[in-house]
């Protein structure tokens, strides 16, 4: 985040001023050299994600008794943010890590669940995916297919899941899932249990070869008779599907903050490349052409910061947020697009080589308008905050 119009534009303490650059000095100097080999091996760096642990970065918005730093939600956007500037794989690491992750166990786990899982996920050591969406169960959740049924003090989960975040690592522990455990009153019950990596009948199938977000570790999951104990249940029988929305509204805000690096990351490689390249003897940056369409870029960003920091402030203060970060992220998701599809024309010819960052981005950006909710689900909730739908 390199905050072109200064941080004194934006109403930060001194501790989330501190935070934001300890998080953009580490995205420069450790992140950022690796991005390219990573994206080109469509491999996951996990000694940058072990430092991103030390750094306390995965246990920013978790209590100090299950060995998070005692921030809030805020702060951990704000290195999202930082994160997504230089690399999208990495950002979202972060962001499934602990919205999809570890936040689940901390809302709706037992005591027990908490001091078991928690630790491991807040210090970096261990990963931990959610599974909700089906091969015909995207934004139309309610159609999970997956079942579960207790069977001897057992549940045994039968199904398959895709587009699983942080499901295969070699560090990752277990995920959640979305399962239809009965009925109630003729609609499905769905549930969300706890299933161990490693756990017999439950299969992590080989990653996907995505356009984007290659470094970031992504599957498909498969369950055939997949049993685990009746005390893996996470949260309440019958309301997983309506404590994932939660989930989904608070990683829609982390989702604005890591579109809003990109966003800005495309701007700063924008600006220097135009300053820099000569053309007919001249800077680039020197054609209005150019200078409208960079400046359009900084009014993105600057937007789209403004959106997720006023929903972020709304979720940490205990008040409803739910338009408001399907507003923020619906204007940050469009900003990383629109300035990567800008940044690309600037550089030319360049911005189509992968080495550069600006082409990673712009690979990466859609992604951003689909994932979390697509940006037609942001409109729905916005109209239907609005009483129209």
């Amino acid at each position: 985040m390199s905050n072109r119009l200064g941080y004194d534009a934006y109403d930060l303490t001194d501790d989330e001023r501190e935070l934001a650059a300890m998080a953009q000095q580490f995205a420069d100097e450790v992140v950022a050299p690796r991005s390219y080999e990573a994206d080109r091996t469509h491999t996951l760096p996990l000694d940058v994600v072990a430092q991103m642990g030390e750094l306390g970065l995965f246990g920013l918005p978790f209590p100090e008794e299950y060995g998070g730093q005692g921030g809030d939600y805020f702060a951990l956007c704000l290195a999202i943010e930082a994160l997504g500037r230089v690399d999208q794989s990495l950002a979202i690491t972060l962001e499934a890590g602990v919205s999809l992750g570890a936040m689940p166990v901390f809302r709706f786990g037992t005591e027990e669940q908490k001091q078991q899982l928690l630790p491991d996920l807040l210090a970096g050591t261990a990963l931990a995916g959610f599974g909700l969406t089906e091969p015909e169960a995207g934004s139309d959740a309610g159609a999970t297919r997956t079942t579960a049924r207790l069977e001897g003090g057992e549940w045994v989960i039968n199904g398959s899941k895709q587009f699983i975040t942080n499901s295969g690592t070699d560090i990752t522990r277990f995920v959640t899932v979305t399962a239809v455990t009965g009925e109630a009153d003729g609609r499905k019950e769905i549930s969300t249990i706890i299933v161990p990596n490693g756990t017999p009948g439950f299969t992590v199938e080989p990653g996907y070869d995505k356009v984007g977000w290659r470094a970031s570790d992504t599957h498909p999951l498969t369950f055939q008779d997949a049993r685990v104990p009746e005390g893996n249940l996470l949260g309440e029988r019958g309301r997983g599907f309506a404590n994932f929305l939660h989930i989904l509204d608070e990683g829609r805000i982390a989702i604005a903050a890591l579109s809003t690096g990109a966003a800005e990351g495309c701007l700063d490689a924008a600006v220097d490349y135009a300053t820099k390249r000569t053309v007919f003897g001249e800077p680039l940056a020197t054609r209005q052409g150019i200078q409208f369409m960079i400046a359009r870029m900084q009014q993105r960003v600057h937007t789209a910061r403004l959106a997720w920091h006023h929903a972020a402030r709304l979720r940490d203060a205990g008040k409803p947020f739910k338009a408001q970060a399907a507003m923020a992220k619906l204007t940050a998701s469009d900003a990383a697009m629109d300035n990567a599809r800008d940044a690309t024309q600037i550089f030319g010819g360049n911005g189509f080589m992968n080495e550069y960052p600006v082409a990673r981005h712009y690979r990466d950006s859609k992604i951003l308008e689909i994932g979390e909710g697509t940006n037609e689900v942001q409109l729905l909730v916005i109209a239907r905050a609005l009483g129209v739908a």
